[in-house]
């Protein structure tokens, strides 16, 4: 029985780590099971065409929040084409219902984790058994007796991509718009055993290792182990990890200022900064502690963070969301990812549809349009601030200019003036080159705001040539020869976001 294992990556520097679980546990089938992965960017009737080229009797596809759409016109044309294939999906998108895209050509859906539930779904349709119901259910397995995957990363994966590990699963806390929050407890991997796995991933080269653990700093035990593996190798590599922001006992503190700069990243779940909004949505606020972790991360660690920050939460106002992000960027200079509320099934965020006015969309991502603080306007507005942040704050390309914006006043009031203008200017906020992105900041400065030119090219020079081999921008070269600006930085393998 040919079994084909495919799931749609957001890109293609992206691994999937659940199919390699699937394949690691399929048992005698394994020897005709293949992984064949592609991305959304992929033509899907090229994506057909491989899959069915294989003959399987079986394809499995995982299904996400950014590729439900994807996987619904996939579903379309291999049924057209091979409508005797079995197809099987499982995956976050489809593990708790209603299904708001129609995914019904879909012979079986499996809800939960399908470690093992996939493989005893295959032996049923082999034994010609299979379940009555189309919608499969599972409790969740034992991590005692699940197969670890990591020897299923090829070669080209090591090399290409990155590399997803873990070494728990679940999360203790309760926050409504999150689907970890539905998990039962956190289960944790036997922590040795998953250890002598990356010593054999390192050993092949691995040196991008992206944790999906929601919480890698709940278990002091656990999360110290990692971090030894870690010291204890030579840079350069790069690790990510998902953290708690008010839980770093000493001994992690220690730990992470011995890492170099560009080897380790923490992304930080804050979401809101406001006690009322946080117990709205049912989220643990801790204020002191995330102020004083942020404080330390900040200033006593080469630690990259990523801080994130939710647009469209129950009752929170534009004002609210402004407070939240001018106190982020006065505790750090780091990355502030702004994301948009979005309402997953299966999840508690439901329980302010009526009190709030909350209206979603029925279309991936599920975003928040409106509720009883945000218009419709003011989403689209805060979506267009959320990207144009993301190319100028976040990028690492205006890391010093774009500070020019506000000075000593409000983060938030100037930069939703400046992407007011900007996307005046533009009518889009993508396929805007770094050159056009550079001028519209240069012209906003000193045109706009009434900067000095000098003092404005000044910082911008020192943004832009801080990476070894960049040219120097036309509007800069009447500034460039006023200022002995040069490359500090070399090719040391950086991401210029981390400098």
């Amino acid at each position: 029985m040919k079994i084909i294992l495919s799931t749609l990556n957001s890109r293609f520097t992206h691994s999937s780590i659940a199919l390699r679980y699937l394949y690691a546990n399929l048992k005698e089938f394994q020897a005709d099971a293949k992984i064949l992965e592609f991305s959304i960017n992929d033509a899907l009737q090229s994506v057909a065409e491989k899959l069915l080229y294989e003959k399987p009797d079986i394809i499995g596809i995982g299904v996400y929040i950014w590729n439900a759409k994807e996987v619904f016109e996939l579903l379309h044309i291999l049924k057209k084409v091979s409508p005797k294939t079995t197809i099987v999906l499982g995956g976050p998108e489809v593990t708790h219902q209603p299904f708001r895209v129609n995914l019904d050509l879909a012979d079986y859906i499996v809800q939960g984790e399908g470690d093992i539930a996939f493989y005893e779904l295959c032996r049923d349709i082999k034994d010609k058994t299979p379940p009555a119901s189309r919608v499969i259910k599972m409790s969740l397995p034992s991590l005692k007796n699940i197969n670890l995957p990591y020897k299923y990363y090829t070669d080209s994966d090591i090399q290409n991509r990155y590399i997803y590990v873990e070494v728990s699963r679940g999360c203790p806390f309760t926050c409504e718009f999150c689907l970890s929050s539905m998990d039962e407890r956190v289960r944790a991997f036997d922590i040795d055993e998953v250890l002598d796995e990356f010593e054999k991933l390192w050993s092949r080269g691995a040196r991008n290792f992206k944790f999906i653990d929601r919480t890698f700093n709940l278990n002091m035990k656990t999360a110290n182990k990692i971090l030894d593996f870690f010291l204890s190798k030579e840079p350069p590599y790069f690790a990510h990890f998902e953290v708690i922001p008010d839980h770093f006992p000493s001994s992690i503190k220690e730990k992470i200022k011995l890492f170099e700069q560009g080897a380790l990243q923490l992304e930080i779940g804050i979401q809101t900064l406001n006690p009322q909004i946080a117990k709205n949505i049912s989220r643990e606020l801790k204020l002191d502690k995330i102020k004083q972790n942020i404080g330390f991360l900040e200033n006593e660690t080469k630690a990259h963070m990523h801080l994130d920050l939710i647009v469209g939460l129950p009752g929170e106002s534009l004002e609210s969301f402004g407070e939240n992000l001018d106190e982020l960027v006065s505790l750090s200079s780091c990355e502030i990812q702004i994301g948009i509320l979005k309402k997953l099934s299966g999840t508690k965020i439901d329980r302010h549809d009526i009190e709030y006015s909350m209206v979603y969309s029925d279309i991936p991502p599920y975003d928040v349009l409106k509720n009883s603080t945000l218009s419709f306007d003011d989403i689209q507005i805060m979506k267009r601030f959320a990207r144009f942040w993301d190319l100028t704050y976040n990028s690492g390309n205006f890391k010093s200019s774009i500070k020019l914006l506000w000075q000593n006043e409000s983060v938030y009031e100037n930069f939703y003036a400046f992407s007011i203008w900007i996307y005046k200017q533009t009518d889009s906020t993508y396929k805007i080159s770094l050159q056009r992105l550079g001028e519209l900041l240069f012209s906003y400065l000193a045109d706009v705001k009434g900067l000095k030119k000098e003092m404005v090219a000044e910082e911008m020079l020192k943004d832009m040539m801080k990476l070894k081999g960049r040219a120097i921008p036309i509007y800069l070269k009447p500034f460039a020869k006023k200022f002995s600006i040069k490359a500090k930085i070399g090719n040391a393998g950086f991401n210029k976001r981390q400098l």
